[in-house]
């Protein structure tokens, strides 16, 4: 047939009088004509027809294996007249014939689309995102650019509403990107995670604006089963560069621009820069192997003790984070980076919880004096409002009791939090038995609001103020001051990084008497740190030694070298284990922290 007659009937819909074939198709029966030019069924088409010679027209549907109408099979002639026998015999055939044809070509169909296209969304998946990708040209430099896009909360919708509900959720942050993208193309990449690739002339001069009205746009509450969740998505975008040689360079570069947005402006966009790589590269290295160590069981709690600075007394531990590798242990400090990702500091956390809470049962069991653990977490570790109680169900896993538990926040949380979350999250440990401390005070964000905003029980002083308590230096006027301060507001102090005897003197001159540091000892792991607390840790006054052992306790003058070195403090991530004894526990009524007597 001619290219022109089968575009014009292409698209026609189906009818009794849409001619033969799309009547055959509407009545899912054969149908003849024997003449095109007078029979109603052609009177809209036989224009078309006529002036090409076609005088009749014999039509027969193709059905599927369900009894579905798939097509048409017709002959036309050049003749008024039906079909001979051979004829509809060669039709017959040719119905069977084609209905095996499309059924497959279908099939075919069906499995690219299942292949290249996300069941849940509609939207095209990786795997065509990836192939997209490959059919773009490099050579213009900002001929086309990527934004790539994570929601933020769908891990909190899966969890309080059920996997329905978060599948509602992304359906309709799909159905938004998909319009607001158009006429570029959206892909739904798998879980969370969306991709735009931008291709035309008008979003590529105001790619900051795309970005911008799809944040906004997805502010709009989503009906997830008669809950309304507000969607929260966080994008980072790369525009192809003239020094980009590849597309997976422009796709790398937005999801480093991406990771960084999670990091530090969670719920905005940040464009990729030149520099932003060479960061991600070394933070994702980090996080691939602290991710290894977790699989391995290479990460773990090493303690260092909380003393009484009168007596020497061991009263408390803090745990810090280690990573054992075939080169020695690593600090926390050595592997900051992979901090920055949420699974893993999420996993070094529980990590964390579960050793700790079975180190502190071995102590109790052993009968060594022990009151409290705290536990020092992120703002990350809030998100989700689960935190009390999974807490709650570690420590109960190994019979520890809430009431040894004190948690530890830096005042990064509380800048990190923007609305009652933080609050909220509190109020709920609170409840459960646990008091918090604030940790690191005076660094970064330092307010005494912050001493306001959340209720506070314990005050640890940074090690930057203690490492300058030298008289007359404006440090020493600003702990004399905490130190009265925290008093008055009923909180106890902790002065941390104590490395120098004339620091002592200093704090407990200004009444300070609990400290952390090198002077005492470096971080040991458990068995070290479970002979320090046997030989070493705080009694009950009946059992205290008398003033006469003090060759006991630790002390410069000590002797055992295990407790005088003086190496580079290590960063802390993560948990503090304080362990004062029973006439000195820390309780909301009580005035004093750690008291030796």
């Amino acid at each position: 047939m001619p290219d022109d007659y089968s575009a014009s009937l292409e698209g026609l819909i189906t009818g009794p009088q849409a001619g033969s074939c799309g009547s055959a198709a509407y009545y899912g029966k054969p149908v003849t004509v024997t003449d095109i030019e007078t029979d109603q069924r052609w009177a809209s088409f036989k224009a078309l027809a006529v002036p090409l010679g076609l005088a009749a027209c014999w039509s027969s549907p193709i059905k599927d294996a369900a009894g579905r109408v798939i097509g048409t099979f017709a002959f036309y002639f050049r003749e008024k007249r039906g079909p001979s026998r051979i004829e509809r015999r060669i039709v017959d055939t040719c119905l069977h014939l084609c209905a095996i044809a499309i059924e497959r070509h279908q099939r075919v169909l069906e499995r690219e689309r299942r292949a290249y296209f996300d069941d849940l969304t509609g939207l095209p998946n990786r795997a065509a995102f990836d192939a997209a990708l490959t059919r773009l040209s490099c050579q213009e430099s900002g001929s086309w650019a990527l934004l790539v896009a994570d929601l933020d909360n769908l891990k909190v919708v899966n969890d309080t509403f059920g996997h329905h509900a978060g599948d509602r959720l992304l359906q309709g942050v799909a159905e938004r990107l998909s319009s607001l993208s158009t006429p570029d193309r959206a892909f739904r990449l798998g879980g969370d995670e969306f991709a735009i690739l931008v291709q035309s002339p008008q979003a590529l001069s105001g790619l900051e604006q795309v970005a911008g009205k799809i944040l906004e746009a997805l502010k709009a509450e989503v009906d997830v089963g008669g809950q309304l969740i507000a969607p929260r998505a966080t994008i980072g975008g790369a525009k192809l560069t003239s020094g980009d040689q590849s597309s997976d360079i422009v796709r790398q570069n937005a999801d480093f621009a991406l990771y960084h947005a999670k990091e530090t402006r969670r719920g905005s966009f940040v464009h990729y820069w030149k520099g932003l790589g060479t960061t991600m590269i070394r933070r994702l290295a980090a996080i691939r192997e602290v991710d290894a160590a977790l699989k391995d069981g290479r990460v773990e709690a090493h303690y260092q003790p909380i003393v009484n600075l009168a007596s020497r007394e061991i009263i408390g531990m803090e745990a810090l984070c280690r990573l054992r590798t075939d080169d020695g242990v690593l600090t926390a400090g050595e592997f900051v980076d992979a901090f920055s990702d949420s699974r893993i500091a999420a996993e070094i956390t529980a990590r964390m919880l579960a050793s700790v809470a079975k180190d502190v049962r071995q102590w109790l069991d052993r009968g060594i004096p022990f009151q409290h653990v705290g536990i020092n977490v992120s703002s990350a570790d809030f998100f989700g409002g689960k935190l009390a109680d999974d807490i709650a169900a570690v420590f109960d896993e190994y019979r520890v009791p809430l009431k040894h538990v004190v948690l530890e926040v830096t005042e990064s949380v509380y800048m990190g939090e923007r609305d009652d979350g933080l609050a909220t999250a509190i109020a709920k440990l609170r409840a459960k038995g646990l008091l918090l401390a604030l940790d690191d005070f005076g660094t970064g964000f330092a307010s005494l609001t912050h001493l306001l905003s959340v209720p506070v029980d314990i005050l640890k002083i940074d090690k930057s103020f203690v490492a300058q308590l030298a008289p007359g230096e404006p440090s020493a006027a600003i702990v004399e001051g905490l130190l009265s301060i925290s008093k008055k507001l009923g909180m106890r102090v902790v002065a941390e990084g104590v490395e120098h005897e004339e620091q002592v003197g200093q704090l407990l001159a200004f009444g300070c008497t609990i400290g952390q540091g090198f002077l005492f000892s470096e971080a040991v792991d458990f068995h070290a740190a479970t002979d320090l607390l046997e030989q070493f840790a705080q009694r009950a006054s009946s059992s205290r030694p008398p003033r006469g052992a003090q060759s006991r306790l630790l002390s410069v003058e000590a002797g055992d070298q295990r407790f005088r070195q003086t190496a580079k403090r290590s960063s802390k991530v993560g948990l503090t284990v304080s362990c004062p004894a029973d006439d000195c526990a820390l309780s909301s009524s009580s005035t004093r922290l750690f008291s030796a007597h």
